[in-house]
């Protein structure tokens, strides 16, 4: 039998789930990178549809037209077309308000999203769910792809370092798409919510882009490529670590590293020998363009997922770190003083990761160490997976 046609989660709800819909007052939380196939945007789709039954709009960090910076605060505005009120949840407020959710029956929640712990857009999701369970107000997910959608990597989240970079009890690479993600979420929090998954037709759990998929609009500034985004939770760690670069705002990235000390052959040759799934490192020479590093050539590696099931971005990002330390020493990767020590933590949900690097633990002893911390995690989110 032929495979189905693919199709976004929001051409499900007009076409399938109209109902869902029908005399309800519908806000919708999203952002113009949310394109279907033919370039049309959900804000577009719901716009015909609901006519002026959507009643407001809201954004995730970097706003609704995905083009704040990271951590910049994004103010309440109106659609210049709808003239409707577009609402930021990056700002004042990291939630819906009873005055935002005033008028509204139903919120449906369409955006692209990385399957990664810290990247906000899971907060985001699990913010309004709750408040809508609060309120009673419906919520609908239309679903869509993630870059690694088999992958579960890294460290549970220890309750500690809750953050807005690490709300939800997950792996750091959770490999559930915004769908399964809310399912899932509403099983372990126990939240009282009418939720309703609008799902992908045709959607298998591929790393590689489909045919009949949209074209990557970027969701945040600095993900400008599929590729990119499979990256994303391997280098994050140089938010935290900001002597080293990442290439951000560049074409390639959380694709590359580098640092204005660092040579690439001998980090190479370690990462190398480490026999990393799904991976090859490749040395890259590139001009930084942001942080402490800006208009320096870096002497670069260059990060390549040739397999995105093998592939495990958090026990690279871990890898990558090692043979840094291992080749420069403790002092350099971890003593400079822009350097955000407790923001890497809360981006690993957890200082164990921290320690045990510096401590020298052996890359495969810390990967043995979180997936014995994630099986009931894969167990209990076996009922919630919805694709093949």
């Amino acid at each position: 039998m032929a495979d189905q046609k693919f199709g976004l989660g929001i051409a499900t709800l007009i076409a399938t789930h109209n109902d869902w819909l029908k005399n309800r007052r519908v806000g919708l939380v999203s952002h113009q990178a949310a394109v279907d196939a033919d370039g049309t945007s959900s804000v577009g789709y719901l716009a015909q549809t609901c006519g002026k039954k959507l009643v407001a709009l809201f954004g995730p960090e970097h706003g609704f037209r995905a083009t704040a910076g990271p951590g910049e605060t994004v103010k309440l505005e109106k659609h210049p077309d709808l003239g409707i009120p577009v609402y930021s949840l990056y700002g004042k407020h990291r939630q819906p308000t009873p005055a935002m959710l005033k008028g509204i029956d139903l919120i449906v929640i369409d955006f692209q999203d990385l399957g990664a712990r810290m990247y906000t857009y899971l907060t985001t999701m699990l913010n309004v769910m709750e408040t809508a369970a609060e309120h009673g107000v419906a919520v609908v997910v239309a679903d869509r792809p993630i870059p690694l959608t088999r992958v579960v990597d890294g460290p549970m989240l220890d309750a500690s370092f809750r953050s807005f970079v690490a709300a939800a009890p997950l792996p750091m690479s959770y490999g559930m798409t915004p769908g399964e993600t809310a399912l899932w979420l509403v099983k372990r929090l126990g939240l009282d919510l009418d939720l309703r998954i609008a799902k992908m037709r045709g959607y298998r759990r591929e790393g590689i882009r489909g045919c009949g998929w949209p074209e990557w609009i970027p969701p945040s500034p600095a993900i400008r490529t599929w590729e990119s985004a499979q990256c994303y939770v391997a280098t994050v760690f140089t938010e935290g670590l900001r002597n080293v670069d990442c290439g951000r705002n560049t074409n390639l990235a959380f694709r590359v590293f580098g640092a204005s000390w660092m040579k690439s052959r001998p980090v190479i040759e370690r990462l190398r020998k480490q026999r990393l799934p799904g991976v090859t490192f490749h040395a890259h020479r590139y001009e930084s363009v942001d942080g402490i590093n800006r208009g320096k050539i870096m002497d670069g590696v260059r990060i390549t997922v040739c397999d995105p099931h093998c592939f495990r971005p958090v026990r690279v990002s871990v890898a990558i770190i090692r043979a840094l330390q291992e080749v420069y020493g403790l002092r350099k990767i971890w003593g400079h003083p822009d350097n955000r020590l407790d923001g890497f933590d809360r981006l690993y949900g957890t200082c164990r990761v921290r320690e045990r690097i510096m401590a020298g633990t052996p890359v495969a002893a810390l990967t043995r160490e979180w997936r014995k911390e994630s099986e009931s995690f894969e167990r209990s989110r076996q009922d919630c997976l919805l694709y093949p």
